[in-house]
């Protein structure tokens, strides 16, 4: 049986090939199953019944108010990402930001898929518009500011909820820092020229995990994610544009864009409003 060695560089144990190649065929036998039941879960995950959407939401867009069945944009199926941007907050939440970096490179798949992917806020439209801006993202987002939707789908609490600690969120009652929380809703429309929209999945919590596509490559490496703050695992994570080294985005000019108004900072989001 071969020793191993231990490199204090690395602090690791440290040994022949042959032996990583046992270790690693032995953790593939465990990821491939873990595979098969990811399988297992998506099918049924799409197996779920599905809700009629009654309420006629309506949405602030750059292109006018639009419903909810416009957001499809003449696809079937519609992902809703819930971005934590409230009315008044100067920025956007770095971690539903840390989302989003992953859009703009996956939309033209999506679309090819039958997918709409939207991102809904209830912050003002002229809000997100100069956020996305110094952001350099091109996807598509809107306001939901004066309907109920993000209420009816789980993703903001009144200021009683938070304070009581009797907060709605995934799919049970309990303490939330905030008034906004992250989520992904999806949606469904039957084929055809109805308007019928149906609600078909959604999830929240560690379940949004599934746009972070750099968290998977982040756990390929040996310091993993290497999050110390049990309270806010991702306190680590800055606006793209906020990273030491980071180069700005040089926006193109809004067509919304206006003087900056005397806007909130984001106390109260997950984030703790850091930069």
């Amino acid at each position: 049986m071969t020793t191993a060695t231990h490199n204090p560089s690395l602090h690791h144990p440290v040994v022949p090939r042959s032996d990583w190649l046992a270790a690693r065929q032995a953790l593939l036998l465990r990821e491939k199953e873990l595979s098969r039941q990811q399988d297992q879960i998506a099918a049924e995950r799409r197996a779920l019944p599905w809700v009629r959407v009654d309420k006629p939401y309506l949405f602030d867009t750059t292109a006018g108010p639009r419903t909810l069945a416009d957001l499809f944009d003449g696809r079937r199926q519609l992902l809703v990402q819930h971005f934590m941007f409230g009315q008044g907050w100067e920025q956007g939440c770095p971690s539903c930001s840390y989302m989003a970096d992953h859009i703009d490179g996956m939309n033209i798949h999506l679309a090819h898929r039958d997918i709409t992917l939207v991102v809904v806020s209830r912050a003002q439209l002229p809000q997100i518009e100069r956020f996305r801006a110094r952001m350099g993202w091109r996807f598509h987002w809107v306001s939901s500011r004066g309907s109920d939707f993000n209420h009816d789908y789980g993703v903001s609490f009144s200021t009683e909820q938070v304070a009581r600690g009797e907060v709605p969120y995934n799919y049970t009652v309990q303490r939330f820092p905030a008034e906004e929380a992250p989520g992904i809703s999806v949606f469904c429309k039957e084929p055809g020229e109805g308007t019928d929209v149906f609600h078909t999945y959604s999830t929240y919590g560690r379940g949004v995990e599934v746009m972070m596509g750099a968290y998977p490559l982040i756990d390929l490496t040996p310091a993993g994610r290497n999050e110390r703050n049990p309270e806010y695992t991702m306190d680590w994570v800055r606006h793209h544009d906020r990273y030491e080294g980071a180069v700005p985005f040089q926006p193109a000019p809004s067509p919304l864009a206006a003087a900056p108004t005397a806007a909130a900072t984001t106390a109260g989001s997950c984030c703790h409003a850091q930069a």
